[in-house]
């Protein structure tokens, strides 16, 4: 776990290691959607403008999405309504959604391409590889700033995992009554009734006794859920671009995105620590859940629905054409 990558000197700006994955498949994602736009004649510029407009809608949208399903995280009556709020805004923090920002980026990216006459399908097409390199590059954001961590597993699984003191998982399994730690760190509740609270990483780095005993903590294993979603993501991505290159009927390539997304994200959320808002079939379904399903049933729709090629320009204009 690593939140915070360096500062920039002089400025004791702190560089968070989040935000900077964020940006790093963001341009990494601006890129690629360039290359294939004019691999097919397509304006690169247009999804240069519709990757800001998908940046901004997205982060809201997977905030927004994450506020929602961790709820009484952010209604908490121990806090003031501001310190709520700040928490539910501070994006820093990591907790970005995927599904949440990909259902308020998508519309805004559909209708900018309407307005700037591209191929809808094929815009979609373009978009869908350049969606998993954003959200793989993300989940590594996630895994160095120790939000979006999977289940608690068997020490020796190799793909297990633990967490620092004070971290999101430390955090969530001594709320549960998992952990037990050391006396020594931790104080009396704030109010009447509640659980005696953690010490701070500010009170406990005050001594250094404290802080000695805080290097020695550690959260149970839980799955390295993260960058299980980092290869499936980059993987998706590899294969949509291989299919691109194949010339299918335009929307295809979005809709077998969303088929193997929406699958194997429902299977990754099996080894989530995502609290479940259904029960089903005897079963716990989180938000996450739903929406891979949801979106496996709209891909295999679309896969049958878009049969044509027609949205391929005739002629690629020379100045677009590959090298």
């Amino acid at each position: 776990m690593l939140t915070e990558l360096f500062r920039i000197p002089g400025l004791n700006l702190p560089i968070y290691s989040y935000g900077l994955l964020l940006v790093v498949g963001f341009l990494l994602a601006m890129e690629l959607a360039k290359f294939l736009a004019r691999r097919v004649g397509i304006d690169p510029e247009v999804f240069v403008n519709a990757g800001l407009i998908a940046l901004v809608t997205g982060v809201i949208g997977a905030r927004l999405s994450h506020v929602i399903e961790n709820w009484p995280q952010y209604t908490d009556p121990a806090r003031s309504l501001a310190a709520n709020f700040f928490d539910a805004v501070n994006i820093r923090s990591g907790g970005l959604t995927f599904y949440g920002g990909f259902l308020l980026a998508f519309p805004a990216c559909v209708l900018y391409g309407i307005w700037r006459r591209v191929p809808v399908k094929l815009g979609m097409d373009i978009i869908a590889p350049c969606l998993m390199i954003g959200l793989g590059f993300g989940r590594v954001g996630c895994f160095l700033n120790g939000c979006c961590y999977g289940a608690q597993c068997d020490g020796h699984f190799v793909g297990a995992v633990t967490y620092p003191y004070h971290s999101n998982p430390y955090l969530d399994q001594y709320a549960s009554g998992q952990l037990k730690p050391p006396a020594e760190l931790v104080a009396p509740a704030l109010l009447p009734g509640q659980r005696a609270r953690l010490l701070t990483p500010n009170e406990v780095r005050a001594d250094t006794e404290l802080a000695s005993i805080a290097r020695g903590e550690r959260s149970l294993p839980v799955h390295n859920a993260q960058i299980y979603s980092t290869i499936t993501a980059l993987l998706i991505a590899a294969v949509c671009v291989a299919f691109f290159t194949l010339r299918p009927p335009p929307g295809r390539v979005m809709a077998l995105m969303l088929v193997l997304e929406g699958v194997s994200r429902y299977m990754l959320e099996i080894l989530r620590a995502e609290p479940p808002v259904l029960h089903l079939f005897g079963h716990g379904w989180s938000l996450s859940m739903i929406i891979g399903v949801l979106l496996a049933i709209a891909g295999t729709i679309m896969w049958f629905v878009f049969r044509t090629r027609r949205d391929y320009p005739v002629t690629i204009p020379a100045e677009l054409a590959p090298a």
